[in-house]
């Protein structure tokens, strides 16, 4: 696993970052970079299960595995969804999880500095290097509207 880090400065208080990145309709907006149509079923609550998702029926499972509000949030990835179907036993998902994917929200003179850092494998390494700083823009635009 390699951790890959991504940042941006968005024109807005922490508050408005966090609740765009994290309510559905928001989020959905912004991770369409990743696929049109992300979604994600459950709560953002410490502890709780969360499934990210696509129309295909492909995505991860994973537990929030820290929620500080309006500071940082923790995403624990503990398996794949292929078709629907749950996978949190095989060796391809032992492979990759835990993985974590975390977000931290810093007060700055021009409004928030997010911090991404993603636990990913190689296979992915590139798409989250190509991709990534696209969804970060869209959330950056739709945090400064």
């Amino acid at each position: 696993m390699k951790t890959l880090t991504f940042e941006t400065t968005i024109n807005a208080p922490r508050a408005r970052v966090w609740d765009t990145m994290l309510k559905l309709d928001t989020y959905q907006a912004w991770t369409a970079a990743f696929c049109e149509g992300s979604t994600y079923e459950g709560s953002w609550d410490k502890g709780a299960r969360i499934r990210f998702g696509t129309p295909s029926g492909h995505g991860t499972i994973a537990i929030i595995a820290e929620n500080q509000l309006h500071t940082y949030v923790s995403i624990q990835h503990i398996g794949m969804i292929d078709k629907g179907v749950e996978d949190t036993t095989s060796d391809k998902v032992k492979a990759m999880t835990p993985a974590f994917e975390n977000y931290r929200f810093t007060d700055t003179p021009q409004g928030t500095l997010l911090t991404v850092t993603m636990d990913t494998i190689p296979d992915y390494e590139q798409y989250m290097h190509d991709t990534y700083p696209k969804a970060l823009a869209l959330l950056k635009e739709l945090c400064e509207r």
